[in-house]
């Protein structure tokens, strides 16, 4: 996977799609799988914003049910299950703890009845091909026995608890990006870092974007019969433009934070309820725990959200609220990270505040043809992680149909790039055995960064002489990550920037901070790799040390953030 805006201002596309978060990576590569000629657009790295600030979950959404949104509680379950399918190496199964009390909505019978009917929702649940990912039906536990799984929870009307079954990724950055090849490796065109500053126009169709580089600052124009805005929280400014700023619809945007902390709910999560913030998940991930996430709206630009010290002190009210036995301290908490749910404002000129919480999850799919009278234009608006790819399937549709191409989606039925595994367990198993000269623990990372493209990472070690026996070696020595996962990810998966690896393609930030002889020796590889000099190699380290800093107040002027480096420090286990 290569980078060429010059190469791509050249060709002349079926589709140029800007953004490329979960939904333009998705879109992309259902069209290039149908043999449509396609470009993709990220503004920054691929997944640098919402896709990987997600809650790592790929679920039914339980609490839609509430809300009567059964409709998009079956579309979840379905695409939960196909994400099974397609990526069994990035979407695992994940048991959920749900305390009972007393009478009403948190009682065992309501509680019963609703799971009862997510159950008949996800009928085709265990339609997979891994039986080890197969999801069992919901069970009743006591109250002595949830207790004991979690001894945090409130025991005053404690009644018992239900376990039921959701998934999760393993690494939503990664996914995306699997996506992203996939695309290409069916003939798509995509860069990161290109920013669509405007569109290109013959008369009232829209014939394309203007983009400018990043990297280089250079300016082009890439032309396509149909242009798709999946901008995600950015997609209203991206109609705004596309609609000589008078935009058919508006999103309301919610921004989540999650804190990450030790180990403490074993291998199950839990659905909390709070008396004082609403419901948050506590996740088990990667032998820590995510915790989230928050629901507000969000009013600034998406450019300038962030976490402050204020954030997380709510947030640790509202999480020892609702599980008052853990007793969570600001120096238990490792990492943060946030996102923003572009959420669609059915009423964007009514007045008064917005409700992120009660908002639909839906998306909608907008040909602005019908909107604006402006053709060649689509924009997708909602959605979440979990039902992306079906999202992808009609606006790709949407598209097809305006330039006559009659080909059905197949991404249903395709495995992602690197999801060709069988049995996952089965497959981490025949691969430490045909790389018996690298540790075990090496093979399993491996594997579920790359999957069944294991063999082809591993071969980039030998394309330049005298190299492989340093870019076989661990980065650090009780990390399973090796060296040439780095240089795989600069030669083949356009990394260009020092958090580019850190975050979105080897994960060894998103637990926070990895210490500083770790980014000084993917900082040193990459600067061997892509010539920097010694200036451009401190600025790169800066940057990536300031993304594990918390964002000042407005207030607060020039103070600096605090450091999760320092903060969290003595709670590093």
């Amino acid at each position: 996977m290569q980078r060429d805006l010059k190469a791509m201002s050249e060709t002349d596309y079926d589709l140029v799609i800007v953004g490329g978060g979960v939904t333009g990576a998705t879109t992309a590569w259902d069209a290039a799988l149908r043999g449509l000629k396609v470009a993709l657009l990220e503004k920054n790295d691929f997944a640098h914003a919402t896709t990987s600030g997600s809650s790592k979950l790929v679920h039914g959404g339980l609490r839609y049910l509430v809300n009567g949104e059964l409709k998009l509680v079956r579309e979840s379950l379905r695409e939960r299950r196909i994400w099974e399918n397609i990526a069994p190496h990035m979407v695992h199964p994940l048991p959920f703890i749900l305390p009972t009390y007393g009478r009403g909505m948190k009682s065992g019978l309501v509680l019963a009845i609703g799971l009862t009917f997510y159950d008949l929702l996800s009928y085709d649940r265990n339609f997979v091909s891994d039986d080890d990912k197969k999801i069992p039906a919901y069970h009743s536990i006591s109250r002595d026995e949830a207790l004991r799984l979690m001894p945090s929870l409130k025991s005053d009307g404690l009644t018992g608890a239900k376990i039921y079954y959701d998934c999760q990724m393993f690494a939503p950055e990664r996914l995306c990006l699997e996506c992203i090849e996939g695309a290409v490796e069916y003939g798509a065109d995509a860069a990161n870092y290109a920013e669509v500053t405007d569109f290109t126009r013959d008369g009232a169709c829209i014939t394309g974007t203007t983009v400018k580089d990043a990297l280089t600052g250079e300016t082009y124009e890439i032309k396509g019969k149909v242009t798709i805005n999946a901008a995600g929280p950015w997609a209203d400014e991206l109609m705004r433009l596309g609609e000589n700023h008078n935009p058919s619809r508006g999103l309301i945007r919610s921004k989540g934070i999650h804190i990450i902390t030790r180990e403490i709910s074993g291998k199950s999560a839990l659905a909390i309820q709070s008396d004082i913030g609403g419901h948050f998940f506590v996740i088990p991930w990667r032998n820590h725990t995510i915790i989230g996430t928050t629901d507000a709206v969000f009013k600034d630009e998406p450019d300038r959200v962030g976490v402050t010290e204020e954030d997380i002190r709510d947030f640790l009210s509202v999480v020892n609220d609702g599980l008052p036995g853990l007793h969570l301290k600001r120096e238990d908490i490792l990492h943060f990270y946030v996102g923003i749910r572009p959420l669609i404002d059915h009423e964007p000129n009514a007045d008064g505040p917005k409700d992120s919480y009660k908002a639909s999850r839906e998306a909608e799919v907008c040909d602005h043809k019908k909107l604006s009278s402006i053709d060649g234009f689509i924009s997708a608006l909602g959605g979440k992680w979990t039902t992306s790819r079906h999202l992808a399937e009609q606006i790709v549709d949407m598209a097809a149909h305006k330039i006559g191409h009659v080909k059905t989606c197949e991404t249903h039925c395709t495995p992602v790039y690197g999801g060709e595994i069988g049995r996952l367990k089965s497959f981490i198993t025949r691969a430490q055995k045909r790389h018996a000269h690298l540790p075990a623990d090496v093979v399993e990372n491996l594997c579920h960064f790359y999957g069944s493209r294991i063999d082809e990472v591993l071969a980039t070690a030998n394309e330049k002489p005298d190299e492989k026996t340093e870019l076989l070696r661990r980065i650090t020595p009780e990390n399973p990550t090796i060296g040439i996962q780095i240089i795989h990810a600069i030669r083949h998966e356009m990394a260009t920037h020092l958090s580019d690896i850190i975050f979105r393609r080897t994960g060894l930030g998103t637990l926070g901070h990895p210490g500083v002889p770790m980014l000084n020796r993917v900082a040193e590889l990459m600067a061997r790799e892509l010539d920097w000099d010694e200036t451009r190699l401190a600025n790169e380290l800066a940057e990536t040390g300031r993304m594990f800093e918390t964002q000042p107040r407005r207030d607060e002027g020039d103070m600096q953030g605090a450091s999760m480096a320092e903060a969290g420090q003595e709670a590093r286990p």
